[in-house]
């Protein structure tokens, strides 16, 4: 079926660029005109959609071409966007920039998937026919760009007026603004890439003010002409299992030390018949009540160690669950958070969970970073053996026993190596799950969470 749905890709010739800028200042100019934008990001980043969900609610999701399919992502972009004015898609990296040299998985491919209008932002700052040169190959290199429009990031006034004219001579093009330099409006950055819109208190005020700006210099009327005219959306339903009954409880760490989640698997969980309890490993004293499974995400503990350890109470909760059989799925941040003791990002070791025979140390590279596909070496509480489930990896600790439950192959390259701890209650390692493009492991997740309930509550009877 085809439904209309105006949206608009933001994309740039690398990362860097301003794409987030001026994503952020789009989103934020739009609700102050009392419109409901819905946002996206072409794939994997955490936190990007954690920083345009900060703009007064804005809704935003992944779409992910390697974690799922090109199906999935058109379903999950009308799913999230049919109620809303318009949809704003932020890409990832350079457009045509993908899996190796292929631009697989690349916003390029996400923007022919979806069938969506294309604006690149570019540095103006620094070149002036070059940067027309720059433009036309990107626009040229496949016939079906889609390129609609130019937007020059860190661009003064009188240096736009010279920028404008020469590239829409030279690529026919239009223009349709510039943001300059807006040292104000700065994010900091840290080892895993932006600081979480939760660590910034005056994050509103920034978008407001970049919003001010876009209204100012960006010609947002165009930009929102061109969105309407993005042809009908070709949407799919997706069929997923069956839900599961009984209501199983699922707690969701949730707090500073983890956030990373992605917000279609929450809503994927729900749909397969679980309730979600979130819960705060920092502060709280215990699992929430009546929970039968567990969802460490990622995030950052090695920056809330400290907090972390001195709970000792949800540790040992923690503990004493997984213990008894409580399936837990721990990714990344939560697999950290599962060893006997982690370094934090002070150079000290501090006790954690306990569950994983292991400590856990900071490197000073990226391990293992990337797009990889995983193959279960024997069934598991998420899959039977031999299955395989497109995941991704970014994180600078390490751990001293990564697991042996999965191989892992990096897409177009040689070489394979072992990694996660896997049980029949158990997922716990680096790599982190798109279960969107896996849905019957999460079916199998939350089953295994029903059967633990089941368990206790048998027990009970006979007591």
């Amino acid at each position: 079926m085809y439904k209309n749905l105006p949206r608009l890709l933001i994309t740039a010739p690398a990362s860097s660029h301003g794409k987030t800028t001026v994503t952020c200042a789009l989103l934020q100019a739009l609700i102050q005109r009392g419109l409901e934008p819905a946002a996206f990001k072409s794939g994997p980043d955490y936190i990007d959609p954690m920083f345009h969900s900060a703009l007064m609610g804005v809704k935003s999701r992944n779409l992910d071409l390697f974690l799922g399919s090109e199906r999935l992502a058109r379903n999950l972009l009308w799913e999230n966007a049919a109620a809303s004015s318009l949809a704003v898609i932020e890409g990832a990296m350079g457009y045509y920039d993908g899996i190796a040299m292929s631009g697989e998985a690349s916003s390029y491919a996400l923007a022919r998937c979806t069938d969506s209008p294309v604006i690149l932002v570019v540095q103006g700052n620094m070149q002036e026919l070059s940067l027309a040169a720059e433009i036309r190959g990107i626009q040229v290199l496949r016939n079906d760009s889609n390129l609609k429009g130019v937007i020059l990031n860190q661009t003064t006034a009188s240096y736009y007026s010279l920028l404008k004219e020469g590239i829409e001579k030279e690529t026919g093009l239009p223009v349709l603004g510039y943001m300059p330099p807006m040292p104000q409006c700065a994010v900091e950055s840290r080892h895993l890439g932006l600081v979480t819109a939760a660590e910034i208190s005056d994050l509103k005020d920034k978008m407001v003010h970049l919003a001010g700006q876009a209204e100012k210099t960006l010609d947002v009327d165009r930009m929102m002409d061109i969105a309407c005219q993005a042809p009908p959306l070709r949407y799919e339903p997706i069929n997923l299992p069956d839900p599961v009954p009984g209501k199983p409880v699922i707690a969701v760490a949730k707090d500073l030390a983890f956030s990373f989640y992605y917000a279609d698997t929450l809503t994927l969980l729900e749909k397969l018949g679980a309730r979600l309890a979130m819960f705060s490993p920092l502060k709280d004293a215990g699992l929430p009540d009546n929970c039968t499974g567990i969802l460490l995400g990622g995030g950052y503990p090695e920056i809330y160690t400290q907090g972390l350890s001195e709970n000792a109470a949800m540790r040992q909760s923690i503990r004493q669950a997984i213990q008894k059989g409580m399936p837990c799925i721990a990714e990344c941040g939560g697999f950290l958070y599962l060893h006997e003791k982690l370094e934090g990002s002070d150079g000290k070791m501090y006790p954690m969970a306990g569950v994983i025979p292991a400590d856990a140390h900071r490197t000073d590279r990226l391990q293992r970073f990337g797009y990889m596909t995983l193959t279960a070496q024997r069934d598991d509480m998420l899959c039977p053996q031999g299955s395989q489930m497109n995941v991704h990896e970014f994180h600078y600790w390490e751990s001293e026993n990564n697991g042996q439950g999965f191989m892992a192959e990096k897409p177009e390259r040689p070489g394979a190596w072992g990694c996660v701890h896997s049980s029949q209650t158990l997922y716990a390692g680096f790599p982190h799950l798109y279960l969107c493009g896996a849905p019957e492991a999460a079916a199998n997740f939350v089953r295994a969470c029903a059967r633990f309930g089941q368990r206790f509550e048998k027990r009970e009877v006979l007591s």
